[in-house]
C-alpha cells in the first residue's frame, strides 16, 4: 500500500470523491504543514498552527496509479485560487499535493504543468507541491462526514465546489 495527502478546502468535501473508487483502501481526514503536534480542530481554526486540512488515502498502486489520485484531485478543487478553496478562506484550506517521494513529486509537477498547458483555466495554477510533513487524523466526528451528516455535507459543497466542478469538469 502507498499513500497520497491532498489539501483542497474543507477535509469534509475531499473525502467523498476518493472514498468509493476502487484501489483506495482508506480516506483519512485531518491535518498536517503546521508546526503543533497533534493539533485539534479548534487549534487549526484558530489559523495559529500552520496546519492545513487534508486527507490522507491509503491506496493499492496494482489498481489505481497515484497519476490517476492527481487527476482526480484536480477535479475537486479550484487549482487558481491559493487563498482557500470555495466558501473556506485561508491557510488551513489552501490547495496543496503533499508529495511523499520523488516519484510522487515528478507526477505530480508534470501533471500540474499538464494542466496549465492545457488552457482550461485562464489564471495560472497555483496549488502548492509540498514534501508530506507529519499528518494527524482528525478528530473521529470529522471521518467519514458526508456518511454521518448527509445535509450538512451538502450544504458545504453548495458554497461554489459543485458548481465549480461542473463548469470546469463537467461532473459533479
Amino acid at each position: 500500500m502507498e499513500t497520497a495527502i491532498f489539501a483542497g478546502g474543507c477535509f469534509w468535501c475531499m473525502v467523498k470523491p476518493f472514498d468509493t473508487i476502487p484501489g483506495i483502501e482508506k480516506v483519512v481526514s485531518g491535518y498536517t504543514g503546521g508546526h503543533v503536534p497533534n493539533p485539534t480542530y479548534e487549534q487549526v481554526c484558530s489559523h495559529t498552527t500552520g496546519h492545513t486540512e487534508a486527507v490522507k488515502i491509503t491506496f493499492d498502486p496494482s489498481k489505481i496509479s497515484y497519476k490517476k489520485l492527481v487527476e482526480i484531485y484536480w477535479q475537486q478543487t479550484d487549482p487558481t485560487d491559493a487563498s482557500g478553496q470555495f466558501q473556506d478562506r485561508g491557510d488551513s484550506y489552501r490547495p496543496v499535493i503533499f508529495v511523499n517521494s520523488p516519484e510522487q513529486r515528478k507526477i505530480a509537477e508534470q501533471s500540474k504543468e499538464d494542466l496549465q498547458k492545457s488552457g482550461k483555466f485562464d489564471e495560472p495554477i497555483v496549488t502548492q507541491i509540498e514534501d508530506a510533513k507529519p499528518f494527524y487524523p482528525a478528530e473521529d466526528y470529522h471521518q467519514d462526514f458526508y456518511k454521518k451528516d448527509p445535509f450538512r455535507y451538502v450544504i458545504e459543497e453548495s458554497g461554489g465546489r459543485e458548481a465549480f466542478k461542473k463548469q470546469h469538469w463537467g461532473t459533479k
